[in-house]
C-alpha cells in the first residue's frame, strides 16, 4: 500500500463510520502525523470511539467541534486548527461527513432537500474556503513540485449516487433522489474547487468509498468499513496531478461524472 505521508491531516465527521475508521488505520501508518478528528458533537454518546482513541494517543489526535451544517462552526474550527498548525499548513483535508435523504421526485420533502444540501455541499464549500489558507501554507512550504496527497489535498469524498451516467440505473430500486442531486453537486464543486486551487498547486478530487455497511449506507452493503477505508488510503497515497479534478472509486477506478 501507498503511505499516506501527510503529516498534518483533518477528517470531517470523525467520530462514527468511514471517519473514525480512517483515523484508526491513519494511526497505524509510522508515518510521523498530527489528526485533527472533527465531528459535530465531541462530548456526545455517539463520540466516544472517538474520544477513547485521542485517550490512547494524545500526542497524534486532537478533536475538533465542526459542525458541517453551521458556517459560525466551521470558521470557529478553523480558528482553532490554525492555531495548532502554526506555521506548518494542513497537507491533508478530507470532507467525509454527510447525510443521506430518501425519496423520489413526488416524495422527496422540500426539509429533507434543504438539510441534505447543506451538510453535503454548502458545508464542504465552506470548509474548503476557512481552510484554503493553512493548505496555500503547506504548499508552499513544501520542496516538491507537483501535487501530492502528501503535500496539500483536499480529498471529497463523494458517490457513485452523484454520478449522472451510474445513478439513473438504479434509481428505481434505490431512490435517493435528495442524496444524488447533493452528491452531483458535491462533484461539481470538486471540479470547480480543483480550478481554482490549481494555482496553488493543492490537489482536489472526489473518492467513491464503495457501498459500505455504516449507519450511512445500512446494514445490506456488501463493504465492511475496514476494506473500503483500506482502498481509499491506497489511492490517497498513491495519487499525483494527474488524478487533480478525477472521481475515482477505492479500488481506483475512474468513475464517469
Amino acid at each position: 500500500m501507498a503511505a499516506v505521508k501527510a503529516c498534518n491531516i483533518l477528517i470531517t465527521g470523525a467520530n462514527r463510520g468511514l471517519g473514525l475508521e480512517t483515523v484508526k488505520q491513519l494511526l497505524e501508518n509510522s508515518c510521523q502525523k498530527h489528526i485533527f478528528a472533527t465531528c459535530r458533537d465531541p462530548d456526545g454518546p455517539k463520540s466516544e470511539a472517538l474520544r477513547e482513541l485521542a485517550r490512547k494517543h494524545p500526542s497524534v489526535i486532537t478533536i475538533i467541534c465542526l459542525d458541517v451544517d453551521d458556517p459560525c462552526s466551521i470558521k470557529e474550527s478553523a480558528k482553532k486548527v490554525g492555531s495548532l498548525l502554526g506555521n506548518n499548513g494542513l497537507n491533508l483535508l478530507v470532507n467525509n461527513a454527510a447525510i443521506v435523504a430518501r425519496g423520489t421526485i413526488h416524495t422527496s420533502r422540500v426539509e429533507d432537500m434543504k438539510n441534505t444540501f447543506n451538510t453535503n455541499v454548502i458545508g464542504p464549500l465552506l470548509i474548503i474556503r476557512e481552510y484554503q489558507p493553512y493548505l496555500q501554507t503547506a504548499a508552499k512550504a513544501s520542496r516538491t513540485p507537483g501535487m501530492s496527497c502528501n503535500k496539500a489535498a483536499v480529498i471529497n469524498i463523494s458517490s457513485v449516487a452523484g454520478s449522472m451516467t451510474r445513478k439513473p440505473s438504479n434509481h428505481i430500486q434505490s431512490p435517493v433522489l435528495p442524496y444524488s442531486m447533493s452528491k452531483a453537486g458535491f462533484n461539481m464543486l470538486t471540479v470547480l474547487a480543483a480550478e481554482e486551487l490549481k494555482a496553488d498547486e493543492i490537489l482536489c478530487m472526489a473518492l467513491h468509498p464503495g457501498w459500505v455497511k455504516t449507519e450511512l449506507g445500512g446494514e445490506k452493503a456488501p463493504l465492511e468499513p475496514k476494506e473500503s477505508v483500506e482502498g481509499m488510503l491506497r489511492v490517497i497515497g498513491s495519487l499525483t496531478e494527474k488524478q487533480h479534478g478525477g472521481f475515482l472509486d477505492y479500488t481506483g477506478e475512474t468513475i464517469p461524472w
